[in-house]
């Protein structure tokens, strides 16, 4: 029997050992692709919208569907967030109502009889009082949340982001600040809320220990500090009304702050990582 010229047997060998190193390569690929899925598929459960998947290494078509699921998961954090608002806004406007039905008639008829010759100089006089002091304190209270449920509508108009920004220097001198936006970028948006949300997020950074402020344009508003930073599971619930972790605070700034902005077209949400050098970044970005 005539033996195989030694070249064929060594091209048969080059090409079996190719066809195995492929196979093994597409192998490790698709089991790169199911963990992927998975990491997703748990983030998704954990409501974890912030979480992304690299596009690196992936053939063009994979990816593309690995781009549009991660920004699916953008998408839904958006309407998570509306939606999050809406409730909590019809909660608040239900309450407002109720307590102010239970507190008006109270701190009436305390004011009524604190004005009667009879109460005064009596013992009496400081129980009535304490009411009375407790139920305008309460009315206070509910119309500091009423401005979740009667926030006017947004007056868009071309904003200059810079010149926006770069106005609130005058505001916080205390900060060293660090400003990188283009003088041309504006935002369709209103100018008094915008300002408003600006005010807010770098006040709660100064009152949190921030020395710098960092502000820059990366086809979104991102606003970072180096104050105290922020524990996850604090972050997880600092848009939820009321919610606060500081004795004097009132829970309703960022809350207030994301409605202004979603009645703009915009968002504002937390960033998973912050700007490198920094310890919090807020995100201001266009809906999808």
């Amino acid at each position: 029997m005539p033996t195989q010229p030694l070249h064929i047997i060594i091209l048969a060998a080059a090409i079996l050992a190719a066809v195995a190193f492929a196979l093994f390569r597409f192998y490790r690929h698709q089991c790169l692709l199911r963990d992927r899925a998975h990491l997703m598929r748990e983030a998704v459960r954990n409501r974890d919208f912030t979480f992304r998947l690299p596009v690196r290494g992936l053939f063009f078509g994979e990816r593309a569907m690995q781009q549009a699921l991660n920004d699916m998961s953008l998408d839904i954090k958006a309407l998570e967030a509306r939606k999050e608002v809406e409730s909590w806004q019809r909660l608040t406007r239900v309450l407002t109502h109720e307590i102010m039905n239970a507190a008006t008639p109270i701190s009436s008829i305390s004011q009524a009889y604190l004005s009667d010759p009879q109460i005064k100089g009596t013992p009496y006089e400081e129980g009535i009082n304490a009411i009375f002091k407790t139920s305008q304190g309460l009315g206070a209270f509910v119309e500091n949340y009423r401005k979740l449920t009667n926030l006017q509508e947004a007056e868009l108009t071309e904003v200059n982001l810079h010149s926006l920004v770069y106005s609130q220097k005058s505001l916080f001198s205390t900060v060293a600040w660090h400003i990188s936006i283009p003088e041309d970028t504006s935002v369709s948006a209103d100018e008094s809320m915008m300002r408003q949300v600006l005010t807010n997020l770098i006040k709660n950074a100064v009152e949190a220990g921030a020395k710098d402020i960092d502000i820059r344009w990366e086809n979104a508003l991102l606003i970072s500090n180096n104050g105290a930073p922020i524990p996850s599971d604090v972050a997880r619930e600092i848009f939820v009304p009321f919610f606060t972790t500081r004795k004097s605070g009132s829970g309703i700034g960022l809350p207030l702050s994301r409605l202004m902005l979603l009645k703009q077209g915009l968002n504002l949400s937390m960033a998973e990582y912050p700007v490198p050098g920094f310890r919090t970044t807020f995100i201001i970005s266009r809906q999808p």
